[in-house]
């Protein structure tokens, strides 16, 4: 994961140098770290081809809009090379690895598997207004649909 570069600033005693930024001044506690987050094309293709797997299997389809379909996958793929695991991108979590490893909410998530309910709309099924008519998506799709994130 590449981190921008945002010089080097003195924190509590600290150097908090390339890949951090300063918060304000106003807590010596405080230090935010901001992330380039690109997943490796390496795991958007896995992923791309998981989710076409499970759709096909499913028999769900991909969302209308393909950009909403690229933005999860790309997540998926980040959260896989981040946390090991497919972990559902969009939801908060207070502990990403934790939730990662108790495996309840990576993809397909127990509510996927359970009653065909996907909060990220990557699986959705054909009265879903939403659903589209593919099972499909190109790796071109992805990186067309995701080029200015």
């Amino acid at each position: 994961m590449a981190l921008s570069q945002a010089g080097s600033c003195a924190f509590g005693g600290a150097i908090a140098s390339a890949g951090f930024v300063c918060a304000p001044r106003t807590s010596l506690h405080r230090l935010v770290v901001r992330a380039n987050a690109e997943p490796s094309e390496k795991s958007v293709e896995i992923m791309r081809k998981f989710s076409e797997q499970y759709a096909r299997k499913s028999g769900t389809y991909f969302c209308v809009d393909k950009g909403v379909t690229s933005v999860v996958i790309k997540g998926l793929a980040d959260h896989k090379d981040t946390l090991g695991a497919p972990l559902c991108p969009c939801r908060h979590y207070d502990d990403k690895p934790a939730e990662a490893g108790q495996g309840f909410w990576n993809c397909p998530c127990v509510p996927m598997r359970e009653r065909k309910e996907c909060h990220c709309m990557l699986f959705l099924t054909p009265e879903n207004d939403f659903a589209g008519k593919d099972q499909t998506v190109s790796l071109e799709e992805i990186k067309e649909a995701t080029a200015n994130m």
